[in-house]
């Protein structure tokens, strides 16, 4: 690699030095300052190859500089540092034309790359759209560990596109706040965010929830229904839960992903489907896939950018600052101003988090609710941890749940899945027809298809069991169990 000249701005004397060594040694001109006028004194003179540049400097803020830059020399790469590791500090870096946004502390080597990279890769002038609405403090995600500032950055190279996202990751640890986050600070913030609980849809539903119905479709359909898709047409559908998806209505779904155009049910006019989708889900897809119960093709539609999220106890020391974000938080909504001590913050750092975030986020509101103590000291965090009872791993119903509690479950949990809407139209008899195919089912089977059997069982006519089984094509097996 030819000798190149390398601008580096950082406040930090000590951070200057290392620079200076490390890209001394690989032959290059290195000029160090502290002060982002000199930065831009230079490079308004049309000197250096590449700049390196700190966020915060005593006179300028580094990330104004970058358009500004950008503007007068498209050619000239500038990658941004910052010891402010949060993903609005990624997604400025990025939005405004930065090559790359390295956190700090930074890993030499990995600098060293990234100025390999961009000395000798293929430039091509960036146009730069305008700068993103300046964003508040108020953070979308939380954390400064080095497996979110990874995250970080994946998000930040994603806000300029429309690519197919695959959020998985341990309930609790923010699926959605990724997707939401994707689509707050994307080209898509303009238009609506949908999202959709697969596992809160009776799997009669989906197709209709998805991509809507005309009057009529089916019985209890008294007006047309806009689904998800049309809802959040110009912006983002995100699709939560997306390995509880049934896999006929997979198959439905990877067409559309293929066509992109779709038709309602009982409809037959083509709609074109303007939407970026993100899916999420706590279940190995791959697993699923091996089993049959998940389209290989589909998954590899939806897995275009997979993002992992870490779990809480992977990322141990981003503990002290969700706490006290929750702690703020808790104080905004009316709450006793409570602080940790260093004790009892080490205990919650140590703990497995088997709920992640939002255990944690409960146990902070249980704390500022439930206790006088201004300082919260590690008895009452012992005996928190101690006497939580173990998570209820998804939605598993207790053992001795009764027919008409587990039906108030689902449909407690399908309602809630529209936040503030409401779900189309004629769910009294889309329900029943859900609950009454396992009934005529399992009836059948246990009588080993003998539908007179399974009649008198019933209560009902025989002439009605068969027009039930026509509607509702169930398939009935003589002579097996």
């Amino acid at each position: 690699m030819a000798q190149a000249t390398i601008l580096v701005a950082d406040d930090d004397k000590a951070i200057r030095t290392v620079l200076n060594q490390a890209l001394g040694r690989l032959g290059h001109d290195v000029r160090l300052t502290g002060h982002a006028s000199q930065l831009w004194k230079w490079v308004a003179d049309g000197e250096g190859d590449l700049v390196i540049t700190d966020v915060v400097m005593p006179d300028e803020n580094g990330l104004d500089l970058v358009p500004r830059i950008r503007k007068i020399r498209p050619d000239l790469r500038v990658i941004v540092m910052s010891a402010q590791n949060t993903l609005l500090t990624a997604i400025k870096a990025t939005e405004r034309g930065a090559f790359e946004y390295l956190p700090k502390p930074f890993d030499l080597k990995e600098l060293v790359s990234v100025v390999e990279r961009a000395l000798t890769a293929p430039k091509a002038p960036a146009s730069i759209d305008g700068e993103i609405d300046e964003p508040d403090e108020k953070l979308p995600l939380i954390g400064r560990s080095a497996a979110m500032q990874e995250i970080y950055r994946v998000l930040a190279r994603l806000m300029g596109t429309d690519l197919t996202v695959m959020i998985t990751g341990e309930s609790g640890t923010g699926k959605e706040l990724v997707a939401r986050a994707l689509h707050d600070y994307g080209k898509r913030r303009n238009g609506p965010f949908v999202a959709l609980n697969m596992a809160a849809i009776p799997r009669e539903l989906i197709e209709s929830e998805l991509f809507g119905h005309e009057k009529g479709a089916f019985t209890g359909a008294t007006s047309r229904y806009a689904g998800r898709f049309e809802q959040s047409q110009g912006g983002t559908l995100f699709l939560d839960e997306i390995g509880d998806m049934p896999i006929e209505a997979q198959t439905r779904l990877l067409r559309v992903l293929q066509e992109g155009e779709y038709t309602t049910v009982g409809g037959r006019t083509r709609i074109r489907a303007d939407v970026r989708i993100i899916a999420a889900t706590h279940r190995d897809l791959r697993q699923l896939v091996r089993q049959g119960l998940f389209r290989e093709d589909l998954f590899y539609r939806l897995n275009v950018v997979p993002i992992r999220l870490p779990p809480l106890r992977e990322r141990a020391d981003d503990v002290p600052l969700l706490v006290r974000h929750f702690l703020q938080t808790t104080t905004t909504e009316g709450l006793p101003v409570k602080t940790i001590d260093a004790a009892a913050m080490e205990r919650l750092k140590q703990h497995r988090w088997p709920g992640n975030v939002r255990e944690l986020e409960n146990l902070i509101r249980r704390l500022s609710a439930l206790y006088s103590q201004e300082v919260i000291g590690i008895d009452i965090i012992e005996a928190e941890l101690t006497d939580a009872a173990p998570p209820v791993a998804g939605d598993s119903a207790p053992a001795d749940e009764s027919l008409g509690a587990a039906v108030d479950r689902h449909l407690k949990a399908y309602f809630g899945a529209h936040k503030d809407g409401l779900p189309p139209a004629g769910v009294y008899d889309r329900i029943l027809r859900e609950v009454e195919r396992p009934l005529l089912s399992l009836t059948l089977s246990a009588t080993r298809g003998n539908q007179i059997k399974a009649a008198q069982l019933l209560g009902l006519n025989r002439n009605t069991l068969r027009k039930k089984i026509r509607e509702l094509d169930i398939q009935v097996v003589r002579g097996l169990k």
